[in-house]
């Protein structure tokens, strides 16, 4: 990372971690204790130490009162923690206060969660991206005016005395870093959109793996696409999006998207800086969610999940939920569950073992299928610019031509996207179908 800062520099170092959470209800907190300690351990880290309490509000001063910050302190020496870790947002003031009285770094899990993206980041995209949400976290954080740092006023005729401070010298210093970092990922989305209009005039369909974080979408893409991505039992095990194509029967040529995992109470200025990342979620024509359905908090992951696709503009996405990980559950086996219309709702798989990824396929097929169309077409030589466009899309799968010089085209395609392209043609493409022996397109459906 080039910044002009090294992003907080009280997360780096403290091998030895004590962790602080609060519950404010009467709920139990132990996933959430839980997945903190995931997290610790994914960033390098070791958890020595935990303590728990409970309070009706945050305290002004301290957020956990004077009491418990006392037992924090006794805790840490004990433990001889080199960082206090909270599962919790904390004000400036009050982590400054935690810091003095404590004598140790203290952090917030947004801040962990940031240095873990940090860590794992590889793209220029991604890098640009934790890099933006790093500066903006770190922006209410610049509290130290360094009055010993003080810049003189300078020039001829000009008397000495009190100029910009460092606090007014790095906030400016950040300001043109953010400026710089937002200009480049313009230019970056411009490209990934262009990427994305030229998948769409082809006609090919995007599939993107969502999940919540660990629940094996990485392992699944793997075992899906044969991508060698890593993939490993902890938290943001992989960061940026990566794309492979497949062919799917009925479907053909498919874009698998595999994206970052999604997490309880994701900070909202990840997923304010994430939301280019996540346009192959939010663009895509079918979503795959992967669910732990080992884990027994499955229903709060999946209500996480669909919270942060609405935040990130994918709400309506099509979903096929994916049961994974049923290897860890004795009677389970893999199968499909339908809707009411008859189109695959959920499957159960292992993506570790393999079992159900036929299933899958297949309901994926049917998901996307139910669209496609298969047609024959005899085209006359006349017809060279619609031949064109059916290349341009991708949506012929063989041709060969007649004794007359016709071309004769087998095609497979959206349906929606055929019937736009037949009535930009003036309904020539319905015309020149041979097979099925009678076809025609909804009105409804190609009135664009």
């Amino acid at each position: 990372m080039t910044a002009l800062f090294d992003f907080d520099e009280r997360c780096r170092g403290g091998a030895k971690a004590v962790l602080v959470s609060v519950s404010f209800s009467d709920a139990d907190d132990t996933a959430r204790v839980a997945e903190l300690k995931m997290l610790v351990l994914s960033s390098g880290a070791e958890a020595v130490g935990l303590l728990t309490c409970s309070r009706t509000a945050p305290d002004p001063k301290y957020f956990i009162g004077s009491g418990k910050t006392e037992e924090l302190k006794a805790l840490v020496e004990s433990c001889q923690g080199e960082t206090v870790i909270f599962n919790h947002e904390l004000s400036p003031s009050q982590e400054r206060n935690l810091e003095s009285f404590l004598g140790c770094r203290v952090i917030t899990r947004t801040a962990l969660i940031l240095d873990i993206f940090a860590a794992r980041a590889r793209t220029r995209e991604g890098k640009l991206q934790v890099e933006l949400a790093q500066l903006g976290y770190l922006e209410t954080r610049l509290v130290r005016g360094w009055t010993h740092l003080e810049r003189q006023r300078g020039g001829f005729g000009l008397r000495g005395g009190p100029g910009e401070t460092q606090l007014e010298y790095d906030r400016r210093l950040l300001k043109e870093r953010v400026n710089i970092l937002r200009k480049e990922l313009r230019e970056v989305e411009k490209q990934r959109e262009q990427n994305g209009r030229a998948r769409s005039r082809r006609g090919i369909p995007v599939v993107s793996l969502v999940g919540y974080t660990n629940s094996g979408k990485s392992t699944l893409f793997n075992t899906l696409t044969d991508a060698g991505v890593y993939a490993a039992d902890q938290l943001f095990a992989t960061l940026d999006p990566t794309l492979r194509t497949v062919s799917i029967p009925r479907v053909g040529k498919t874009v698998f998207a595999d994206t970052v995992g999604f997490i309880r109470d994701l900070p909202h200025n990840l997923v304010a800086a994430f939301k280019a990342t996540l346009r192959e979620a939010r663009e895509s024509d079918l979503a795959l969610m992967v669910i732990d359905s080992a884990d027994g908090d499955m229903d709060d992951m999946i209500a996480a999940v669909e919270e942060v696709m609405e935040d990130i503009g994918a709400g309506s996405v099509p979903v096929l939920k994916v049961f994974n990980k049923i290897d860890r559950i004795p009677g389970i086996s893999p199968h499909i569950e339908h809707d009411s219309a008859g189109l695959p709702r959920s499957v159960s798989i292992s993506a570790k073992t393999g079992a159900g990824v036929d299933l899958l396929l297949r309901a994926i097929s049917d998901r996307l299928g139910h669209d496609r169309v298969s047609l024959e077409l005899t085209l006359p030589p006349d017809a060279g610019a619609l031949r064109q466009r059916l290349f341009a899309m991708g949506a012929i799968e063989s041709e060969s031509y007649d004794d007359s010089g016709k071309a004769c085209l087998r095609i497979t395609h959206s349906r929606t996207e055929l019937a736009r392209l037949s009535a930009r043609f003036g309904g020539a493409l319905e015309r020149y179908v041979t097979a099925p022996a009678s076809f025609s397109f909804r009105r409804e459906v190609w009135e664009d």
